[in-house]
């Protein structure tokens, strides 16, 4: 048998396989071919660490309770070797881990999926008792001075919050206040409370987590909310603006801590949060089947969710190398090297596509420039490169200080670039510079940089993003056709033009 119809065997029977798994789990298990039938849903992945302390250990979890606008499909917790309850007490419920000793340090789980029916707000809730804060002499006479100040500005409750989180956040504080927040070890947001308990207002903390598609160790995040006599009303202290944040799930609102660690130390909760595109009912479905359908329980919905959010960039990547494989077998674009345009593609989906470009270009043409330097001092290959990475980690800190100073925060993206990629790339450039000319640079560095940009575009795409991550068994076709493009040996786009004279007939 050929090694072409060997290829041609392998080929067929690999997109085959792929597309007969797709179609499985489309017919079978209900998953949908494109992203528009879906309800957005989160998961999120609690995750409890600690370290033990001797003697019995008992750790206990708020849980989201019930709230307007969110519905919980369902929740799992992971207990291996604890015993588990979970306890509800005055609308309230706990998850409560104990066991009598431990040797080691673990990790507990607990996972819930959520989706939003309706956009309104928390609602009412039952007015805390105002507890005045214990503070010194001099401590108490600055808290006086603050809040007759913020008083005499505000009309009520909630103007005088929003003229203290202003301050705060402008940092445009005077004495007083600069005292009760710069001279205290506890948060910020811990002598704000403290200054509108001083000032009789009802106030209390909700607690939860900024739903971020693919954000990992994500710590609990406060807001203060504030009532004015008849309504509640949030701020975010980080920024002093009203109103509860449309990507904010509230896990818990008001009450006492969100985990409590009794034999433990260092103990710490992040989360992992990751959007689904499937519908309601197949992710209830796949909740219910997960141990029944063999090829959920070896799927990627199988993994932890922080897990999930790492493989949704890297299904992405055999995308971006099709698109470079079909420049340069079929259409004969030249670029520098294979993996870079695709690895710049990944960089352009974090950033935006002109910062991007911009970026890439300024830390390039840089580079080559110093390289040029470097070249004249006959160093050895591996300190060259070495000095590269170095000159590019300097180029890339300096363009974000610059460019933070004057306003223009998205350059901060500068280190979503790929650094050893970019100090690699200079390298090959100036040596091609050296031997082939400046020509031969702009040729391959413009193909990279066309092949990024048609990776991007095709990556940022709504189906390819759901495709990839929902079936990612079409990864296996892929697979076959890469096998079939690897044996054309027909010419090449650029190569009809190259060779157009020999198709005139002789004269």
């Amino acid at each position: 048998m050929s090694s072409r119809l060997q290829i041609s065997l392998v080929a067929g029977i690999l997109i085959a396989l792929g597309l007969g798994l797709a179609l499985y789990k489309k017919i079978e298990l209900g998953f949908p071919l494109l992203p528009g039938q879906r309800q957005v849903v989160w998961t999120l992945e609690s995750k409890i660490s600690f370290i033990p302390a001797g003697g019995p250990i008992e750790i206990s979890l708020a849980l989201p309770s019930s709230q307007a606008g969110w519905v919980v499909l369902d929740d799992h917790f992971a207990s291996s070797g604890f015993g588990f309850t979970v306890m509800a007490s005055n609308g309230d419920r706990h998850a409560q881990w104990t066991r009598q000793s431990l040797d080691r340090s673990t990790t507990l789980y607990y996972k819930l999926q959520i989706y939003r029916a309706d956009n309104v707000g928390l609602g009412g809730g039952p007015v805390p008792d105002i507890e005045p804060p214990e503070l010194t002499t001099d401590r108490q006479a600055a808290m006086e001075r603050v809040v007759a100040s913020l008083q005499e500005r505000s009309s009520g409750s909630v103007s005088f919050t929003a003229l203290l989180l202003q301050q705060l956040v402008q940092e445009q504080m005077d004495q007083d206040a600069a005292f009760l927040f710069g001279n205290r070890e506890e948060s910020k947001l811990a002598v704000v409370m403290d200054v509108l308990a001083f000032a009789g207002i009802p106030s209390q903390r909700v607690r939860g987590v900024f739903l971020e598609d693919g954000r990992r160790r994500q710590q609990i995040n406060s807001l203060v909310e504030v009532f004015d006599g008849k309504h509640w009303t949030i701020f975010d202290p980080t920024t002093g603006q009203p109103g509860l944040p449309e990507n904010f799930f509230v896990w818990r609102r008001g009450g006492t801590s969100v985990l409590d660690v009794v034999g433990g130390l260092s103990s710490q909760l992040e989360f992992a949060i990751v959007k689904n595109t499937l519908p309601i009912k197949t992710v209830l479905f796949m909740e219910q089947q997960v141990g029944e359908q063999p090829l959920l329980g070896f799927s990627i919905y199988s993994l932890p969710v922080e897990h999930q959010g790492v493989f949704k960039g890297l299904l992405l990547i055999p995308v971006g190398a099709l698109v470079v494989v079909l420049l340069r077998v079929l259409i004969g674009i030249r670029t520098s090297g294979t993996f870079m345009p695709i690895l710049i593609a990944l960089a352009f989906i974090q950033a935006t596509l002109l910062t991007g470009l911009i970026i890439f270009l300024a830390v390039v043409g840089a580079g080559l420039w110093i390289r040029s330097y470097l070249s004249h001092l006959n160093l050895l290959l591996v300190a060259r490169i070495t000095a590269v990475v170095i000159v590019v980690i300097l180029l890339m800190a300096a363009l974000s200080i610059v460019s933070y100073k004057f306003g223009f925060n998205q350059a901060l993206t500068v280190t979503f670039l790929p650094t050893i990629i970019l100090a690699w790339t200079i390298e090959r450039m100036s040596i091609l510079w050296e031997e082939e000319g400046g020509h031969e640079v702009l040729i391959q560095g413009g193909g990279s940089l066309l092949a990024a940009v048609l990776a991007y575009l095709l990556m940022s795409t709504a189906l390819v993003e759901h495709l990839s991550f929902n079936f990612p068994e079409l990864m296996i076709s892929l697979l076959g056709v890469v096998l079939l493009i690897g044996k054309y040996t027909g010419y090449r786009l650029t190569e009809l033009y190259r060779f157009r004279d020999l198709s005139r007939p002789d004269k």
